[in-house]
């Protein structure tokens, strides 16, 4: 297709050096109150667990401490770690953000769910505040998935980047079924409810349970490399061609199921098959330019974005261009295999000027752009543009629009509920011939028309001013 390596030493591949661990699916959490009163919590029925430490054997015998929603923001003076010393304790902990009131509607983003709600940012933020471990409390409503999502991702091996010096961890990372938590809670002489209505108030104090962890984690574990895929299009401009517009999308998947008799392969067909075959055709296209564009384009297929956006995150840590030279990232992932729409949802397209570029697009090619019709799920902070848009590059994801040609309104949402109950993160993620293209063509062309609009722009996108990822953009821009 006429694209470079990008890579190390003229390499198609960027290596991604990892830490898996595999649980021992035989362990059992263990929680203790006082001499003579225990629950024991079974593996991926109740609980799933992993670990930042390279070790076999990892003795957890810590009290645990309620912390509600274990979320530390200055800027909205919400601290629910105010002082508290969790060194050395597990905190138990929802997932989510608190919600709104009256008096606040906006407060941490109103009904969309902010950074602050991600599971990930509960384990960096315990991991910060010194804490041994970490139980989120799961919920559908709360994760916006089901505990098969959950159980899938941590009951297999788990993977991380590894560990650096300048990186806190925790020697317990895990997730409880609300179940669980409810005696967990009720064990430590507590009511769960109670806790977690408490826990919804600015001012909230930390509960120390009556309660603590025994259980030894099981693990085994390995140093393994996976690659992020990268190549480049060499633009034409002799200034413009050492700028890059970035395309993304995840090639990775969760291997499969060994438990499960029959098809038990999680072909990721819908996530995210589809993003690397729309990578594919826009990559096809820019190479079959007459007029090459003034800036280049960099396509990355990254990996291990199923275990926590890890390729990205590793390119964003390690970038083979600079961020500061990087003007934007288009990220493709579960493409429309539905049928054409009338509408498109990039997601992050509010945040930054490259929301112009895709409203000039669409409105040429009659496509209305909607809001994200589930932002309670947090979209934004869930795919792979999320570690760019973190170092500062103006980025978006095309998410399929909710209005289908010949269908009625409500039908793209009973489809999409429909497959995040029965195929989302399962075996039955495949290939199906009543696919319909038309709407995966839709969103390639408008992702390619939006990416070579970039590319010759004179004015380069710009996150809007105030937003979160503004300071970021600047520091790297040497502007700060």
């Amino acid at each position: 297709m006429g694209l470079e390596p990008a890579g190390p030493q003229r390499s198609y591949f960027q290596l991604v050096p990892m830490l898996s661990i595999k649980t021992d699916p035989e362990t059992k959490l263990v929680v203790k109150a006082g001499d003579d009163k225990k629950e024991e919590f079974k593996f991926a029925e109740e609980f799933v667990a992993s670990t930042d430490l390279e070790q076999p054997e990892i003795s957890v015998n810590n009290d645990i401490v309620f912390v509600g929603y274990g979320i530390n923001a200055p800027e909205l003076n919400w601290n629910d770690y105010a002082g508290l010393d969790v060194k050395g304790k597990i905190v138990m902990m929802m997932v989510n953000d608190p919600p709104a009131t009256e008096a606040e509607p906006n407060l941490f983003g109103g009904k969309a769910l902010t950074y602050y709600g991600r599971w990930t940012y509960k384990f960096e933020e315990a991991a910060r505040q010194g804490a041994a471990g970490v139980l989120l409390i799961h919920t559908n409503e709360s994760a916006a998935y089901g505990w098969q999502v959950v159980r899938t991702g941590w009951d297999g091996e788990k993977f991380s980047l590894l560990p650096d010096d300048k990186t806190p961890t925790l020697k317990f990372k895990g997730w409880v079924t609300e179940d669980a938590a409810r005696k967990i809670a009720q064990l430590g002489g507590q009511n769960l409810d109670t806790l977690r209505d408490a826990a919804k108030v600015r001012g909230f104090k930390a509960v120390a349970l009556t309660a603590k962890v025994e259980t030894t984690l099981k693990t085994k574990s390995q140093r393994v490399t996976a690659p992020n895929v990268v190549a480049i299009f060499r633009g034409e401009d002799q200034t413009l061609k050492d700028e890059y517009v970035i395309y993304s999308g995840h090639w990775d998947h969760l291997g499969i199921r060994p438990e499960q008799a029959g098809d038990n392969i999680y072909n990721g067909a819908v996530d995210n098959a589809t993003g690397i075959a729309g990578m594919l055709a826009i990559a096809r296209a820019y190479a079959n330019l007459e007029v090459k564009p003034k800036r280049s384009v960099l396509f990355i297929a990254t990996t291990a974005e199923e275990q926590g956006l890890l390729g990205a995150e590793f390119y964003a840590r390690n970038p083979l261009v600079p961020l500061a030279k990087s003007v934007a990232n288009i990220n493709l992932d579960s493409m429309n295999v539905l049928g054409m729409t009338t509408d498109i949802t990039p997601l992050g397209a509010d945040r930054s000027t490259l929301g112009k570029f895709i409203e000039e697009v669409c409105k040429e090619n009659q496509v209305t752009i909607a809001p994200d019709a589930r932002p309670e799920q947090g979209s934004f902070y869930r795919s792979d543009h999320f570690p760019f848009a973190k170092a500062g590059v103006p980025a978006v994801s095309f998410n399929p629009g909710t209005k289908f040609v010949g269908h009625p309104d409500d039908w793209g949402q009973e489809q999409f509920a429909d497959y995040n109950k029965n195929r989302y993160h399962q075996p039955t993620d495949e290939y199906s011939a009543n696919w319909d293209f038309s709407g995966m063509v839709q969103q390639v062309r408008l992702a390619f028309w939006i990416g070579l609009r970039v590319c010759d722009t004179d004015t380069i996108p710009e996150w809007n001013a105030g937003d979160e990822f503004e300071r970021a953009r600047l520091k790297s821009l040497g502007k700060l």
